[in-house]
């Protein structure tokens, strides 16, 4: 198999390292994504159940605010999560119209199978990684993702 980077379109050559990101990203997803299937779970509810193996009991606001994510993401997702029994959504004492979100005996269960998905996913994704690569690696990643999010901010997004 060719070098992956030998396989750069020429368009993307100026962009290698974003354009590495990109295919990293969506290897990495797609592998998650398959381990996640195996819990009747689709990509992003476990970052939502997460926060609520952390924290249960916070309103929609602020998931929204923790995983990133959009909030009609959020919502679909925070609905499907309790129509399959997952957790439930109950409006707040203090404002009727603030949804908060508790965990079920059924979510409470995912725990330690997304905890082994992150351990499985983080063995095969570090395999042939040094530990000095590995944290050099994912400092460069937050380094990374800071410059993005301080763009970000600064286009006003």
């Amino acid at each position: 198999m060719a070098d992956p980077a030998s396989r750069t379109p020429g368009t993307a050559r100026d962009g290698r390292l974003s354009y590495a990101v990109f295919q990293l990203a969506r290897v990495h997803r797609g592998h998650a994504a398959a381990m996640l299937r195996d819990m009747n779970l689709h990509p992003g509810q476990e970052l939502l159940l997460m926060q609520l193996f952390d924290r249960d009991g916070q309103t929609q606001s602020e998931l929204l605010e923790t995983v990133g994510l959009d909030h009609s993401t959020v919502s679909k997702s925070l609905r499907r999560m309790q129509e399959a029994g997952l957790l439930t959504r109950e409006p707040a004492d203090h404002d009727r119209r603030v949804m908060v979100v508790h965990l079920t005996a059924k979510g409470r269960a995912l725990r330690e199978p997304i905890a082994q998905m992150w351990r499985d996913l983080e063995d095969i994704s570090v395999r042939d990684l040094t530990r000095e690569q590995i944290e050099a690696f994912t400092a460069t990643a937050y380094a990374v993702e800071r410059s993005l999010r301080k763009h970000g901010r600064a286009q006003g997004e």
